[in-house]
């Protein structure tokens, strides 16, 4: 991972298993967000592969990574709802984009996925009109429209409150268990790692690779290196 001459990582090597709620943790300036980028197909690594199952994605022509790309959903730290449509309207786009499926199908798709966030009624609602959870909710109704199996999140807590946030962290518990869909997600918040992940990879800015990989409590609880420690502690180190 290289901006120019600036590396970011380097020698990552790591594998998501099905139905993982996968963290990408790392104290600012690791690279998390550029590893998404790589692994949504935003921006091609300098060097190695990214496989789902047995395709390299990088290698691959244009259609199948476009295939790949409609078995996933984003929802990016700020929500990115289109402002001018409604909740509705920006629920729709991909259904419209991606499927033949009629008007009324969708209409009936979009109620259903707002149903499964808690937003049922708000369909014709602007993103102005409703708070910031809500409008992650709403996000969320946007990403899993065409029922992806792998779900990647961007600092989902990023500007919510507490309860909010845990609001956001049940959802995706939820959603992991009903819909058995993979998740992947990029934060720093500790009480969203310790909630909701099962597996993990630790990314450090000083050495520019992963120093770390497993479930998040496991390593805050084991590890011997201090670097894990105090980043899953927030620095309050029990000496034993």
């Amino acid at each position: 991972m290289r901006y120019g001459d600036l590396l970011i990582q380097k020698d990552l090597s790591f594998q998501i298993n099905r139905g993982d709620i996968f963290i990408i943790m790392g104290g600012s300036g690791c690279g998390k967000s550029t590893l998404l980028k790589h692994l949504i197909g935003l921006k091609k690594p300098m060097a190695g592969t990214v496989h789902y199952g047995d395709v390299n994605f990088w290698e691959s022509d244009e259609s199948t990574r476009m295939t790949i790309m409609k078995r996933i959903g984003i929802l990016y730290q700020q929500g990115a709802l289109w402002s001018s449509m409604t909740l509705a309207e920006n629920i729709a786009v991909p259904l419209q984009e991606y499927t033949e499926a009629d008007p009324v199908t969708i209409q009936e798709t979009v109620a259903l996925k707002l149903a499964l966030v808690g937003l049922a009624g708000f369909e014709n609602f602007y993103p102005a009109e409703i708070s910031g959870g809500m409008r992650k909710r709403a996000a969320l109704a946007r990403a899993i429209a065409l029922d992806p199996e792998i779900l990647f999140f961007d600092e989902p807590s990023a500007g919510l409150d507490p309860v909010s946030a845990k609001l956001l962290d049940d959802l995706i518990l939820e959603l992991s268990k009903t819909l058995g869909t993979t998740v992947v997600v990029v934060t720093h918040d500790l009480d969203s790692i310790f909630a909701i992940g099962n597996n993990s990879i630790f990314l450090d800015p000083e050495t520019k690779t992963s120093i770390a990989r497993g479930n998040p409590v496991e390593l805050r609880d084991h590890s011997e290196d201090p670097r894990i420690r105090t980043f899953l502690t927030r620095g309050n180190m029990k000496l034993e």
